[in-house]
């Protein structure tokens, strides 16, 4: 049984059209309460179905700037969490080299 449970908040408010308006997000444990954002991008394994469900929200302005880096980041970040969740060093690698690629040809470096 579990000792402590946690939970992950994300609200989120929409226009007319169902359009992400405005993003918060709080997780008490992370010390985050009510934090203001522009994007989400959330993915959840399906193991019965063998696929990851997504959730991609970002508000309408959300600078394509912004866009950007935030998915530079997040693909840095899933070459990391690769790497420790697989242990797979050569793989890693060729990931780094793709975000490498990827800030080089959007000229990340230089923003």
């Amino acid at each position: 049984m579990a000792k402590h449970n946690s939970e992950i908040k994300i609200q989120v408010a929409l226009d007319e059209n169902k359009v992400p308006e405005k993003l918060h997000w709080t997780a008490p444990d992370g010390g985050i309460n009510n934090e203001a954002s522009k994007a989400v991008l959330l993915s959840v394994w399906d193991h019965k179905a063998k696929e990851a469900l997504r959730i991609d929200l970002w508000t309408k302005d959300m600078p394509l700037d912004e866009m950007q880096i935030f998915f530079h980041q997040t693909l840095v970040a899933m070459t990391d969490t690769f790497k420790r969740a697989t242990g797979d060093e050569k793989m890693a690698a060729t990931m780094k080299d793709f975000t490498d690629y990827f800030a080089e040809k959007l000229e990340l470096k230089k923003k």
